[in-house]
């Protein structure tokens, strides 16, 4: 019983590598509202704002006037499943809350070379809350996780055509992970609980270019590094089925490394009206090949086989494609649009109700009012379609039995934000 419970500490590691939002695995895209009007297609080659500090710290070059950009998005998100579980239980769908993703940035431009910038961004997070009868409690039933960054920034250019900008990132991550436990004397009913949480603090850096190609094109490639946590926290379990081990901690620490990426965009000004942007980011989910959990505190006679154990995850590298366009009505209206497709690290065989997603494609329309050259108000929406995706769990030895869950999941999100730059 003991290891099944200290298994699940696993559990953490794997929520950290998850998440339903807009971008593929447990990265999320709502870093910009601008950018999330065009699908985020040319979000490190376009510099339209303050929030170039995350999508290319070298954009800050092109911004002549002191500004901060302050916004946030928020997440409506719907799942209709069909599953089942060796012990019953219920499918209702509604296992995203609706969640807000909130965003900062400062720029100050120094003298004609130089710039400076700051900005607290949400990266990575993820949410989900299922009912408490839901038929693959046992493999997952509430999971929380969310990092927030803190990016100090500079930038250079080296001419009107080349600027570079690099900024240290200062990551911390926390997270909470609940999940059901069989009660070997009344198998479905009296579950037990596992709680486990942990947090850690850890530094990565930003860096791009950016290339005024011609007068009217510019590129950008901007490059998040990869973030290694080592998590510390602790698993409490409660409920009758533990018996004499109810409502005990023990110390957990984990490994999770959060992957690098490469944005890679385009900006071209068609005419005086028109802009388009396409754009295609990659990135390195194939870190993920497997999560060791290290226990502290268990008894001796059981420390031989419950003080490491691994899990494997196998994900793989992902590549997500944008296109996108604004139309200039007027000098105060900017309407936006764009399309995005976006690739799945998971994996038929290791997908779990904790990550029940798929490859994605993304619409998106924005809007941007300037009623003065000192304020812009930016304005988005996006409708999220993932293809359908199964669920195929199972846990049938002994030592850690849970059943099994099997499952179709069809889900969509809507998401909308809103974000205010002010020019000084």
């Amino acid at each position: 019983m003991k290891k099944a419970i200290l298994k699940k500490s696993l559990g953490l590691a794997v929520t950290l590598a998850s998440t339903q939002l807009f971008a593929s695995g447990f990265a999320l895209n709502e870093q910009s509202i601008s950018s999330m009007g065009t699908g985020f297609a040319g979000r490190s080659s376009s510099a339209d704002d303050a929030s170039t500090v995350f999508g290319n710290p070298a954009g800050m070059s092109r911004l002549k006037r002191e500004q901060v950009t302050v916004g946030g998005a928020a997440v409506i998100a719907r799942s209709d499943i069909e599953g089942t579980g060796t012990f019953g239980g219920t499918s209702n769908g509604d296992m995203v809350p609706v969640v807000g993703v909130p965003m900062g940035y400062y720029v100050k431009p120094i003298d004609e070379h130089w710039a400076f910038g700051l900005g607290m961004y949400v990266p990575f997070g993820l949410l989900t809350d299922y009912e408490n009868s839901f038929a693959g409690r046992y493999f997952g039933s509430k999971s929380e996780v969310r990092v927030i960054t803190l990016q100090p920034t500079v930038s250079y250019a080296f001419n009107d055509k080349v600027s570079i900008g690099f900024g240290p990132t200062i990551n911390r991550i926390d997270g909470t992970l609940e999940s059901a436990t069989v009660n070997r004397a009344s198998p479905g009913t009296n579950d037990g609980r596992v709680k486990i949480s942990g947090d850690d603090t850890a530094v990565g850096y930003n860096i791009g270019i950016l290339v005024q190609a011609t007068d009217r094109t510019r590129l950008g490639l901007t490059y998040h590094s990869m973030v290694d946590y080592k998590l510390k926290g602790d698993t409490e379990i409660n409920g009758t089925g533990f018996g004499p081990f109810s409502g005990s901690k023990y110390d957990a620490s984990l490994k999770i490394k959060t992957p690098e990426s490469v944005d890679f965009s385009l900006t071209h000004e068609l005419d005086d009206n028109w802009t388009l942007y396409a754009g295609s980011t990659w990135t390195r989910w194939s870190r993920l090949e497997a999560i060791t959990a290290n226990n502290e505190g268990v008894p001796a006679p059981l420390a031989p086989s419950l003080g490491q154990i691994s899990e494997e995850q196998n994900w793989h590298d992902t590549w997500a494609y944008a296109i996108g366009a604004a139309y200039k009505v007027n000098k105060e209206w900017t309407l936006r649009a764009g399309f995005t497709v976006d690739q799945s690290p998971t994996n038929n065989v290791n997908r779990s109700p904790r990550i029940p997603t798929g490859d994605r494609r993304v619409f998106s329309l924005g809007a941007g009012w300037s009623p003065s050259d000192d304020m812009t108000i930016d304005v988005a929406y996006s409708y999220l379609m993932e293809e359908d995706t199964t669920v195929n769990q199972s846990s049938l030895d002994p030592a850690h039995f849970k059943g099994t869950y099997n499952a179709k999941y069809e889900n969509s999100a809507h998401g909308v934000g809103a974000s205010l730059t002010y020019r000084f």
